[in-house]
C-alpha cells in the first residue's frame, strides 16, 4: 500500500502516526506528498511524541498546505480527545500499549481509512477487526495492512463554508482572526470603530507573555500552556520578538507570594515534569543573583517569556494577511443584522460597510453592546497601567511579577500594573496609580521606589468571563434555547462566532484561539483536546445557568 492511496482525490488528507520519534517518518511522508502531482491540497499529520510537555502542540510549517500536530499523551488518551477524521493510520511502537485504543481509533476513522501497522500484537489486530478494520495479506510477517470497512453510520462532514468573513474589532483578537483566516485562503473584511488598530486594551506599551504553573495541572494551566507555546512558535513565523514584533524575550521571574506558596512551588518543581527551558524554580540565592534585588522566597523563572507591545503583534499579523484583507477603520459604533444568510455590518449612519456569511465578534468589551452577545456573562474590567520613568526604578534584566508586574525599561519607560477595577472611567486615576506604585515597591522590596512618579499611564478595559477563560466558537442563540443538556445540541446563530474574554492574557491567547476557530470553520482536525475545546465553548454558560437554576440536587450530564 502506497501513501499516495490515502490522499488521491482528497481535498485534505489526515494521517495519524503512533510514534513521531525523531521526525524522520514525517519528513519522508511530507516529501512523498510534495513530489506527487496528484496530491491533496492539504496534508495534516497528527503524531504522538513523548518529548514534549503534555497536551496537543501545533507546530507551524513553512508550507500553507502542510500541518503538523504533535500529541504528548498515550495513544488511548490522544485518540479519545482527538477531533479529527483520519484517512491513514501508521501504527508502530505499540507492543506495550494493549488493545484498548481500537474503539477510539475507529471513532476517528474516515470511511475506507487505510492502516499500515508494524509489530501489532494478535490482540491488537483482533480488537481492530472487531471495530471494522479488514486486514489484507502482507508479504512481510511483521507488517500489517488494513482498510476500514465498518457499516456503522458515520456522521456526515459539514459542508465547507464560503470563505468570506467579517471580523469585528482590530485589537489583538481580531487581528489574529484575520491572519489565521487569510492564511487559509479566506477573504476577510476587518471592521473597527477607531481610526487604526490596537486602540483599546491592545494599545498598552507592554504585554507580558508567560505560562501558568499549578500542582494539579488544571484546565486554565493546560489551556494557557497550549496558547503560550503556540504563540512562541507563531511569532517566529511572523518575524520574531525583537524583529517584526517590538519587545524582549528576556524571561519572566514570578516571585513566590510567601513561604507557604514557595513550598507548594518547590513540590511542583521536584516532580520533574517541567523542563528548565519552560519553567525553572529558583531558590532565594539564585533568584537574587539573577535579579540583583531581594527575592526572599524564590520564584519561577520562565526563560522563554518576556514582554511585547501588543500593537506591534497586531501590525505583524495584519501585514501577513496580504491582499485578502480589506480594512474598514473609523466606522464608529456599528449594528449587525442577519439578512438572506449573510451578516451585514452597518455604521452609525446605517450604511452597510461589510457583508459576508460569517461574522466573528472579536471586539472585546464592545461585544457586550451587540444584542446577540449581550446575554453572555461578560464583564468589562478596567485596568490602569502606570508608566514610570526609567531612572526611578532599577534596570531589571527580566520582567518581574507577583500580584503585579514591572517590565524592563523601553524607550525610557517601565510599565507597572495593572489594576482590576469595576469602574467605567477611562481617565487616569491617582488612586489606581498609587496602587500600582505600592505593588511595585513590594516587588522591589524598596518602600522608596518610584517616589514622586508622575501620573502617567494608560487605561484599558478587559473583557472577562466568570471562569476567566476565553470564549472561542459559535455563539448560542439565546432566543431559541430548549432544554438540552449537551453542548452539541445547543442552538446556535448561523455563521456567528466569538473570540472574546481574553482578560489580561490576550497577547498569548489571540493567535492560538484564532487558530482553533479557523480549524473549526474549515472542518480541520482541532489543535486541542476535545475536553478543552468544550471548556472554551461560548455555550458553556447556557448549560451552567440551567444547572444552577435546577438547584443543588440536580445531576449534571
Amino acid at each position: 500500500m502506497d501513501y499516495r492511496d490515502a490522499w488521491h482525490g482528497q481535498a485534505r488528507c489526515t494521517v495519524f502516526d503512533a510514534a513521531y520519534g525523531d521526525g524522520a517518518g514525517f519528513r519522508v511522508l511530507a516529501d512523498v506528498w510534495r513530489t506527487d502531482p496528484h496530491r491533496s491540497p492539504h496534508l495534516h499529520v497528527i503524531a504522538l511524541s513523548s518529548l514534549l510537555l503534555p497536551g496537543f502542540h501545533r507546530i507551524p510549517q513553512a508550507e500553507p498546505g502542510l500541518t503538523l500536530d504533535l500529541l504528548s499523551a498515550t495513544i488511548d488518551d490522544a485518540l479519545s480527545q482527538l477531533s479529527a477524521r483520519v484517512d491513514l493510520f501508521r501504527l508502530h511502537g505499540l507492543e506495550q500499549a494493549g488493545a484498548g485504543f481500537a474503539r477510539a481509533l475507529a471513532r476517528v476513522a474516515a470511511p475506507q481509512a487505510r492502516l499500515l501497522g508494524q509489530g501489532l500484537t494478535p490482540a491488537q489486530v483482533a480488537a481492530l477487526q472487531a471495530q471494522g478494520f479488514v486486514f489484507e495479506a502482507c508479504a512481510e510477517p511483521d507488517k500489517q495492512k488494513a482498510h476500514f470497512a465498518s457499516r456503522k453510520p458515520r456522521p456526515p462532514l459539514p459542508p465547507l463554508p464560503e470563505r468570506r468573513a467579517i471580523v469585528l474589532g482590530a485589537g489583538i483578537a481580531g487581528s489574529a482572526a484575520c491572519e489565521r483566516l487569510c492564511a487559509r485562503g479566506w477573504d476577510v473584511t476587518l471592521v473597527e470603530r477607531h481610526p487604526r488598530p490596537a486602540m483599546e486594551a491592545s494599545g498598552n506599551r507592554a504585554g507580558i507573555f508567560m505560562p501558568l504553573v499549578s500542582r494539579d495541572d488544571n484546565i486554565p494551566t493546560r489551556l494557557t500552556r497550549a496558547a503560550y507555546l503556540y504563540a512562541l512558535r507563531h511569532w517566529e513565523r511572523l518575524g520574531g520578538i525583537g524583529g517584526a514584533i517590538e519587545g524582549q524575550a528576556c524571561g519572566v521571574l514570578q516571585l513566590a507570594r510567601d513561604p507557604g506558596h514557595a513550598e507548594v512551588q518547590r513540590a511542583i518543581a521536584a516532580s520533574g515534569a517541567l523542563p528548565a527551558e519552560f519553567a525553572e524554580w529558583l531558590e532565594q540565592p539564585q533568584a537574587e543573583s539573577l535579579l540583583g534585588l531581594p527575592a526572599p522566597d524564590g520564584g519561577w523563572l520562565f526563560r522563554q517569556g518576556g514582554w511585547a507591545r501588543p500593537g506591534s503583534v497586531c501590525e505583524a499579523m495584519l501585514a501577513a494577511c496580504g491582499g485578502r484583507l480589506q480594512q474598514r477603520f473609523g466606522v464608529g459604533n456599528v449594528a449587525i443584522a442577519y439578512v438572506e444568510r449573510h451578516w451585514e455590518v452597518s455604521d452609525q449612519h446605517g450604511v452597510i460597510v461589510a457583508r459576508a456569511p460569517t461574522l466573528i465578534l472579536a471586539n472585546g468589551a464592545g461585544a457586550m453592546q451587540v444584542p446577540h452577545a449581550a446575554p453572555l456573562p461578560l464583564t468589562a474590567m478596567r485596568g490602569q497601567v502606570s508608566h514610570v520613568p526609567a531612572g526611578m526604578v532599577p534596570a531589571l534584566p527580566v520582567v518581574l511579577c507577583r500580584e503585579a508586574y514591572l517590565t524592563p525599561p523601553a524607550h525610557g519607560v517601565a510599565s507597572a500594573g495593572a489594576t482590576y477595577d469595576v469602574d467605567g472611567d477611562p481617565e487616569l486615576s491617582p488612586a489606581s496609580h498609587e496602587e500600582n506604585l505600592q505593588r511595585l515597591r513590594g516587588l522591589l522590596s524598596d518602600p522608596q521606589a518610584a517616589q514622586g512618579a508622575p501620573l502617567q499611564g494608560r487605561v484599558g478595559f478587559r473583557c472577562i468571563a466568570p471562569d476567566r477563560l476565553p470564549l472561542v466558537g459559535r455563539l448560542p442563540d439565546f432566543g431559541a434555547l430548549g432544554t438540552t443538556e449537551r453542548l452539541r445540541d445547543v442552538p446556535r446563530h448561523p455563521g456567528l462566532y466569538a473570540l472574546l474574554g481574553y482578560a489580561s492574557r490576550g497577547l498569548i491567547w489571540a493567535g492560538w484561539a484564532a487558530e482553533l476557530l479557523a480549524a473549526q470553520l474549515e472542518g480541520e482536525p482541532l489543535p486541542l483536546e476535545s475536553a478543552l475545546v468544550d471548556a472554551l465553548d461560548p455555550a458553556r454558560f447556557v448549560l451552567r445557568a440551567r444547572r444552577t437554576s435546577r438547584g443543588p440536587q440536580a445531576t449534571d450530564i
